[in-house]
């Protein structure tokens, strides 16, 4: 089965409506998509849950998958979970051992963003054979602006650009190890990638 995972970044773009496929975003699409075309969002964060409680984002028209963080702010705001509930198609709560990138396995679920996040459930809970992963730039290019970016406020200065990477980057390399029998497609506008990949790994540049 063919997932495709569609992230925030500059060349997101290159994803086309109508590919085929399951269709997992990521937070807020970068483009507008209908409901019927996308199979959930994945959220990950508590900044995502307080801007949907404060009204400043909607994400009514999609069903949702959420992660540790989000499954916390329901617990403790149920007036919120109750509101949103019919939404929600599930809690993905697993973190690798692998997002312990620095000893400290309290920042393991921060280290796990909403990428990986949605990568690793297509491959753990949609048993896809093949992952094709979209506006996916911190992989390629130290570039982690993402379109959520113009709707919640981010930290992208030089230093941390270059601690989250340092973070990120690690996981993908880890979890295509954990899924040799699935195959991963990403696409980007060149195929200078800047992690060691498997041979389960395929690269596609597009303009």
């Amino acid at each position: 089965m063919r997932v495709n995972v569609l992230g925030n970044g500059d060349n997101a773009g290159i994803f086309k409506r109508g590919t085929p496929g399951k269709l997992l975003i990521c937070n807020m699409p970068p483009f507008e998509i209908p409901r019927k075309e996308v199979h959930a969002t994945c959220m990950v964060d508590f900044k995502m849950m307080k801007a949907l409680q404060d009204g400043h984002i909607q994400l009514d028209m999609y069903d949702w998958i959420l992660g540790t963080r989000p499954r916390i702010w329901m617990e403790q705001s149920g007036t919120f979970y109750m509101k949103y509930s019919h939404l929600i198609k599930g809690f993905y709560q697993h973190v690798p051992e692998y997002a312990n990138i620095s000893g400290d396995a309290r920042m393991a679920a921060t280290n796990f963003n909403c990428g990986h996040m949605a990568v690793h459930y297509a491959c753990a809970k949609m048993k896809a054979t093949e992952v094709h992963i979209y506006g996916f730039d911190s992989i390629f290019d130290m570039n982690l602006e993402s379109f959520t970016d113009l709707l919640l406020e981010s930290d992208r200065s030089t230093n941390n650009t270059v601690r989250l990477n340092s973070n990120w980057r690690p996981i993908w390399t880890n979890m295509f190890k954990e899924f040799p029998d699935t195959t991963f497609n990403l696409y980007h506008c060149h195929s200078d990638i800047k992690i060691p990949i498997e041979d389960n790994v395929r690269i596609n540049p597009k303009s």
